[in-house]
């Protein structure tokens, strides 16, 4: 068996055998196969696709390529979240730390930004000296001592998935499905979480462009999970225009801070309350989603959650002061308002389009291994659905320079449409699917 034989077939379209998937993954994780065959093999896939079986043996194969935490000695019940990546989306900064003050242990694994989506970890570094490279040691003790943990991926930890991650965004396959099926449940199954509730994200500013594709996706993420013994919920959530008002690194910790503090935009302040509901269901610390909405609502207002996160952030290194004063976060050299040229209703907020102008502003990657600008972004001001007159703020721009400035101003306003006649607003959510472990087993309206 050679690595070549295993990419023509999958470039054929065949099905890989569970000795093929762990021979490739085996060998690219201990440096046998290069990442250029690596990223042949990773396209084959995004052309191709996988079987349910093959996405379930790559995900196994992944999550034994290191260690596997086992957090039963640790604590009484372990819950993680995941988001598969959306423009403004900084709901684990939030989420996490609601549900940490309401007494559940959160251990969670991270990445950095995809193409146009941003990097959690990211957007943490924005926090002079916070940072995520713990061992597992490390992890294991803040988890027992502070009840939530943030971190990167260990070298222990699903190195395969960690090596794979960095190539996708550079090599035009992050959209795989099996591979963020794989990337994804590899993290969870590996940090030793019992009970995990997926927010998977759809529209323009996703990977998955459909209700439908999205809804095979959390499917399919829901099984390998449920065959891995763990509590399931997954999500799917609207990602049409972004999340929240902020989109780049320091902008988006900023609107967290903001949230935890019983403020920041509404859209997002729901949005947050009711995955961390979805989180004390399926932990069984609350009856109902109802009963969990009111428990994160009541964690924020008597500032717990908010609590929690400065915890965190002081356990990793970070910056205490700049979480109490979120002016201390870094700043970018131009902002700049943007104003509406023509009055009439928000009727499209392109989210991709935003998260590639972040991204070209320096706030996300262009190729591995490219240094972030913490400062960049953007804020959108308005979401679809809102009136607005011409002359109104309709977004602000923070560059580095005013040539870029420009580009972005430009690009971010051919990414607004609007109209004379009233937008129906967006949803924010637009379906939940339980696992059989949660209940039905059924997608339902959210």
């Amino acid at each position: 068996m050679n690595a070549v034989d295993v990419i023509e077939k999958k470039r054929d379209g065949h099905e890989l055998t569970e000795a093929e998937i762990r021979f490739f993954i085996e060998g690219f994780t201990r440096g046998d196969i290069p990442d250029y065959q690596a990223s042949a093999w990773a396209m084959a896939v995004l052309l191709r696709g996988m079987t349910e079986r093959e996405t379930f043996l790559l995900t196994q194969a992944m999550v034994e390529s290191g260690e596997q935490i086992d957090l039963s000695d640790v604590v009484d019940y372990a819950v993680d979240k995941h988001s598969t990546g959306g423009v403004g989306d900084k709901t684990t900064l939030v989420v996490e730390p609601i549900v940490a003050a309401q007494g559940l242990r959160v251990g969670k694994m991270s990445g950095r930004g995809l193409s146009f989506t941003g990097g959690t970890l990211d957007k943490m570094e924005s926090i002079a000296g916070f940072h995520s490279d713990l061992t597992t040691g490390e992890f294991i003790r803040q988890l027992r001592e502070v009840g939530l943990v943030l971190s990167g991926q260990t070298a222990e930890m699903a190195p395969a998935d960690g090596k794979l991650y960095s190539l996708r965004d550079v090599t035009g396959t992050v959209p795989s499905l099996p591979l963020i099926a794989a990337s994804v449940m590899s993290k969870k199954l590996a940090s030793g979480a019992q009970a995990i509730v997926l927010d998977v994200k759809v529209g323009l500013g996703a990977f998955m462009q459909s209700v439908k594709e999205a809804e095979r996706l959390a499917r399919l993420m829901v099984r390998i999970g449920e065959q891995a013994d763990r509590r399931m919920v997954a999500l799917l959530s609207d990602m049409n225009q972004p999340l929240g008002r902020g989109v780049g690194n320091a902008l988006e910790v900023r609107e967290a801070i903001d949230t935890l503090r019983g403020e920041g935009p509404e859209d997002f302040k729901e949005h947050s309350v009711e995955i961390a509901a979805h989180l004390l269901v399926v932990a069984d610390r609350a009856e109902s989603v109802e009963d969990g909405r009111a428990q994160a609502h009541e964690a924020i207002g008597r500032g717990t959650a908010f609590e929690k996160f400065l915890l965190l952030v002081e356990a990793q290194g970070g910056d205490r002061a700049m979480v109490e004063n979120p002016s201390l976060l870094p700043r970018a050299n131009v902002v700049q308002t943007v104003h509406a040229t023509r009055s009439g209703y928000v009727a499209q907020v392109d989210a991709r389009e935003v998260g590639l102008t972040v991204v070209e502003l320096g706030g996300g990657r262009l190729k591995k291994g490219d240094p972030i600008d913490h400062a960049v972004g953007v804020e959108v001001l308005r979401n679809v659905g809102d009136p607005i007159e011409a002359g109104e703020p309709l977004f602000i721009v923070h560059a580095r320079t005013p040539a870029d400035f420009d580009a972005a101003a430009a690009r971010v306003h051919a990414a607004h449409r609007i109209e004379e006649e009233p937008v129906p607003t967006l949803p924010l959510f637009h379906a939940t699917i339980l696992g059989e472990s949660s209940e039905a087993g059924s997608m339902a309206d959210a």
